[in-house]
């Protein structure tokens, strides 16, 4: 399935409703954006994490938690620490 969308002057895209409801994308979800063979590919950040599942040590303080919470969580760690 092809459709057409316009990449904004803000270089932001809008996913056709088609493929965002048959992917089961949900507004404010976290995504990864790469690049393969001259395309780009978005898939939810779950897929990634999925594919790191057990190759990357979850550290203690993040036990337990959701990813939108870890994400948010440690960028918040990130930012204080590099004031």
């Amino acid at each position: 399935m092809q459709l057409s969308a316009t990449i904004t002057s803000k270089r932001q895209l809008t996913i056709p409703v088609e493929l965002f409801k048959r992917l089961n994308f949900k507004i404010g979800q976290k995504v990864t954006v790469s690049e393969e063979a001259g395309a780009l590919k978005i898939e939810p950040m779950e897929a990634l994490l999925d594919r790191l599942a057990g190759s990357v040590k979850i550290p203690k303080r993040f036990a337990g938690l959701g990813l939108e919470e870890i994400v948010d969580r440690a960028k918040a760690e990130y930012f204080k620490e590099s004031r």
